[in-house]
C-alpha cells in the first residue's frame, strides 16, 4: 500500500499555482449539448434574464452548437428536460433590407465566459455582425458591430418562444409600440410548455443612438408585412396558427458609426416596471455592466477554492459550480401574483431534482440566498395554499413524485439555517402530510389510499416511486415535528416513514408495485425501466426510473434496507449487483445517493470506487460534459460535492465523506469562517481514505455533522491506493 507522506504533500504545496481564477476557468458552454441543456449565454447568479442564442434545432435551452442562430432571447431555463419554456423577446440583428422571415444565420468565433457571450453572426463574410451580450438580473445589454456601409437592423420578435419540436409555449396575443428614438415597449401572453400555466411578460427596450428608420412587422404562413414609422400594434395570437408573429424593427446607417447598443428589461408586472428594471444597467458603458456581472460570478465562485487535481477536473468543477447558481430565478420585486415584501423566486424546475444537491450546497456556501428561497416558498404557500414541488412563471407544478418541497424545508430546519418562520414551514409540511390534494399533478399528495393501505396502489399513477418518496416525505415531517416538540405528529409520521417496506418484495429484493388488494404486479422485473410503448413517465409505476433504482432510495432507513437484504454483506453484494449490472443512472436523480449507501455497511472504499468512476466516466469538459439534463444545477452540484469529498443526505444534518479529487478545498462559510478539506496525495489511484482527522483529532467515521462543518475547521484525509480499516463501522449521526 502506498501512503502519501506529509513531506511529499508539503513539497506539492510549494509548486507553482495555476494563475487562472475560477471565473476564468468556468465554461458557460459546459453541458449545453448532449442532453445537458444548459444555457450558454449571459446571466448573473440566479438572474431571471438569461440572454442567450436560440438556434433552429435547439433543445429546451433554445441552443445547440451546430444549427443556424435565429436570434438572442432574454429568457431561458437551464438544464431542463420535458417541454420547453420561455425564449421570449428574441432579438435578431441583420443587414440589408428588413425581412422578418427566414431568420437563420451561421455563427463564427462563438465564445462565452460568466456574464458575457460573443459571436460573429452572418451567412457571408461581408454580412457578419459582431454580437456581444451581457446581463443583469432583469435586463440584457447587447453591443452590435455591423459591417461598414451596410444597413444594420435590429428585429425583435415580441411573440417568440422556445418551441421544442413544435411544442412548448405559444403566444396567445401580443402588443408592441415603437418610437422614433428607437425605444420599444410591449408585452406578450403565453401558455403551454412545461407547466402549461399561462403567463404574461412585459418589456421595454432602448438604444444608444437614434435609428434611421423604425417600424412594426407581422408574419404568418410564409407571409410578412412591414408597417414603417412609429406606431402601435396588437397581434401574434398563435392559438389557431403557430406561425403568427408580431414584432418591431430598427434600422441604422452604418456609414460613419458601425456600433449600436441596446438594453432591454423584462417584467411580469408592467411596461413601467420593465422601464424601472432598466435602472439595473445604467448608462451605455457595456464593459462596466459586463464587469459587474463578472464580479457577481467571481463572488459566487470564490465560495470554494480548490487546489490540485488536473486541469480538466478544475474546469469541470468550476463550470459545475457556475451551473449550480442557475435556477430558480430571482424575480424579487416583480411578483405580480400577490402583494408581498418577501423575496420571490420563480422557476423551481423542479425541487424533485434540486433538493438533493443544489439546495444543500446553497445552505452551506450561500446561506442568505437559500434563506431567500425558503422564504419565497413559504410566501408561495401562504398565498396559494400549497407548498410547491415545482413552480414556473407564476404557476405551481408539475409535481413529479412526492412533496419534496418538504425535504427542502426540513433540510433548512434540521441544519438551523434560520431567518424564516419555522412554524409556518411546519404548517406547510403538515398540510402535505395530512390533506388530500385537489390537484396532485401540481401540488400536494394523493393520500387516501396511501393512508388506508400503507402504499400507493397501481390504480394511481407512479405508485411505486410515489410510495418511496412519500415515505421519505413522512420521515422529514416527523423529524421536523420532533424538533419543534410535536410528539404525537412525530410518532405518526416516523411510523409512516416505514411504508416503503410495504412494496418490498423479499424474493426479488426490490420495490415492487402492487394492487389495492395486495396482489403484486405480474411479470415484474426489478430492472424494467419505464416508460414502455404503452404510456409516458407520468402514467407508469415509476417516474423516470426503474424499480431497482427506486429501491436504493430509502435515505432515512438504510439500516432497514440493510436488514431486508440479509445484513451488511448481503447489502454490499446487492449494491454491487446494482452497479455492476449497469442499473445505476447518473443521468437522472432517483438513485444518485446510491454510491454512499455502502458507508452504512462499513464500506467507504466501495463508495470511493463508485463516485470516482462516475466522476471520471460521466463528467468531462465541453458542451457534452454532463451525464444528462443538468436539472437546474442538480447534476452539476453532484459533481461539486463529490469533487471536494463531501455529500449531503438531504433533509438530514450530516454529510458523507467520499473521495475528493482535489488536494484541498476551502469552503467559505457564513461569518467569515472557513472549512477546509485536505486530501493528502489524492490521485486517480490514491482514491481510498485510510485515515481522517477533524481539527487535529482522529475520527473513525465517514460522515460529518452540519454543525461540525459550519463551525469552521479542517478535515484532513489520508489517501492511499488500497483500502484500509478506516470507518468500517457505521454509527448513525
Amino acid at each position: 500500500m502506498k501512503i502519501w507522506t506529509a513531506a511529499l504533500f508539503a513539497l506539492a504545496l510549494v509548486t507553482p499555482a495555476v494563475a487562472d481564477t475560477p471565473v476564468e476557468i468556468a465554461d458557460p458552454f459546459f453541458g449545453s449539448e448532449g442532453g445537458g441543456n444548459t444555457v450558454p449565454g449571459a446571466a448573473v447568479p440566479f438572474g431571471f434574464v438569461n440572454f442567450s442564442p436560440d438556434t433552429t434545432q435547439g433543445d429546451t435551452n433554445g441552443y445547440d452548437g451546430w444549427s443556424p442562430v435565429t436570434g438572442f432571447a432574454y429568457t431561458h431555463v437551464s438544464g431542463t428536460g420535458g417541454n420547453s419554456k420561455y425564449g421570449n423577446f428574441r432579438v435578431t440583428p441583420t443587414t440589408g433590407p428588413v425581412n422578418p422571415r427566414n431568420l437563420a444565420y451561421q455563427r463564427h468565433d462563438e465564445q462565452a465566459s460568466p456574464g458575457l457571450y460573443t459571436v460573429l453572426l452572418g451567412n457571408r463574410p461581408e454580412d457578419q455582425i459582431k454580437v456581444e451580450l451581457t446581463a443583469t438580473r432583469m435586463s440584457g445589454f447587447q453591443k452590435l458591430t455591423f459591417p461598414k456601409d451596410r444597413q444594420g437592423n435590429i428585429l425583435i420578435d415580441v411573440t417568440s418562444s422556445v418551441q421544442l419540436m413544435g411544442g412548448g409555449p405559444h403566444a396567445t396575443g401580443g402588443h408592441v409600440e415603437v418610437n422614433d428614438d428607437g425605444s420599444i415597449s410591449g408585452w406578450a401572453s403565453f401558455r403551454g410548455g412545461w407547466n402549461a400555466n399561462p403567463y404574461k411578460l412585459y418589456f421595454h427596450a432602448v438604444v444608444d443612438r437614434k435609428p434611421a428608420a423604425v417600424g412594426i412587422w407581422t408574419a404568418s404562413q410564409g407571409q410578412s408585412a412591414l408597417f414603417p414609422g412609429v406606431g402601435v400594434k396588437d397581434g401574434g395570437d398563435q392559438d389557431k396558427d403557430r406561425s403568427q408573429r408580431l414584432g418591431a424593427y430598427l434600422s441604422f446607417d452604418t456609414a460613419s458609426d458601425t456600433d449600436v447598443q441596446m438594453k432591454l428589461a423584462v417584467s411580469f408586472v408592467s411596461i413601467e416596471k420593465a422601464k424601472y428594471n432598466l435602472d439595473e444597467a445604467p448608462g451605455w458603458n457595456f464593459e462596466l455592466i459586463h464587469h459587474s456581472a463578472r464580479a457577481a460570478w467571481a463572488s459566487a465562485m470564490a465560495k470554494i477554492e480548490v487546489t490540485g487535481g488536473t486541469d480538466a477536473q478544475r474546469e469541470v468543477f468550476y463550470s459545475a459550480l457556475y451551473r449550480s447558481h442557475s435556477m430558480p430565478h430571482d424575480v424579487s420585486g416583480d411578483n405580480v401574483w400577490w402583494s408581498s415584501d418577501e423575496p420571490h423566486y420563480e422557476d423551481y424546475y423542479a425541487i424533485w431534482d434540486t433538493f438533493r444537491t443544489m439546495h444543500p450546497l446553497m445552505t452551506l456556501i450561500q446561506p442568505d440566498r437559500q434563506r431567500g428561497m425558503v422564504r419565497s416558498l413559504l410566501d408561495t404557500y401562504k398565498h396559494t395554499g400549497w407548498l410547491p414541488d415545482a413552480r414556473t412563471a407564476g404557476g405551481n407544478g408539475l409535481t413529479q413524485g412526492g412533496s419534496n418541497g418538504d425535504v427542502l424545508l426540513a433540510d433548512a430546519i434540521v441544519k438551523d439555517l434560520g431567518g424564516f418562520d419555522v412554524n409556518l414551514a411546519y404548517e406547510a409540511i403538515k398540510k402535505d402530510a395530512e390533506v388530500e390534494s385537489p390537484d396532485p399533478m401540481n401540488v400536494g399528495r394523493v393520500l387516501a389510499d396511501y393512508d388506508r393501505l400503507g402504499y400507493m396502489p397501481l390504480s394511481e399513477a407512479r405508485s411505486g416511486s410515489r410510495t418511496v418518496e412519500y415515505a421519505y416525505n413522512d420521515y422529514v415531517a416527523g423529524v421536523v415535528a420532533q424538533k419543534l416538540g410535536h410528539k404525537a405528529d412525530a410518532a405518526k409520521y416516523l411510523k409512516r416513514a416505514g411504508n416503503w417496506r410495504n412494496l418490498w418484495d423479499s424474493d426479488l429484493q426490490c420495490i415492487r408495485p402492487r394492487y389495492a388488494d395486495g396482489a403484486w404486479l405480474e411479470n415484474y422485473r426489478c430492472d424494467y425501466t419505464y416508460p414502455d410503448k404503452t404510456a409516458g413517465w407520468w402514467d407508469h409505476p415509476f417516474y423516470e426510473g426503474s424499480g431497482w433504482q427506486y429501491s436504493t432510495y430509502v435515505p432515512h432507513d438504510v439500516k432497514g434496507l440493510i436488514e431486508v437484504n440479509g445484513g451488511e454483506a448481503g447489502f454490499v453484494a446487492w449494491l454491487d449487483r446494482f452497479f455492476d449490472g449497469h442499473h445505476y443512472d447518473q443521468g437522472n436523480e432517483p438513485d444518485i445517493l446510491a454510491s454512499f449507501l455502502y458507508i452504512h455497511a462499513g464500506r467507504p472504499d466501495r463508495t470511493a470506487e463508485r463516485v470516482r468512476a462516475i466522476m471520471s466516466g460521466r463528467y468531462k469538459t465541453g458542451t457534452r460534459g454532463l451525464p444528462g439534463n443538468d436539472d437546474s444545477g442538480a447534476m452539476s452540484s453532484w459533481y461539486v460535492w463529490n469533487a471536494i469529498g463531501l455529500y449531503p443526505n438531504a433533509g438530514q444534518p450530516f454529510y458523507y465523506i467520499g473521495s475528493p479529487v482535489f488536494e484541498s478545498a476551502a469552503i467559505q462559510l457564513e461569518g467569515g469562517k472557513t472549512f477546509t478539506v485536505v486530501a493528502k496525495g489524492t490521485s486517480a489511484t490514491n482514491l481510498y481514505v485510510v485515515g481522517a482527522k477533524l481539527n487535529g483529532k482522529p475520527i473513525d467515521r465517514a460522515w460529518l455533522t452540519h454543525k461540525e462543518i459550519v463551525k469552521g475547521g479542517t478535515l484532513e484525509l489520508e489517501m492511499a491506493d488500497e483500502p484500509g480499516a478506516w470507518a468500517t463501522k457505521f454509527a448513525a449521526p
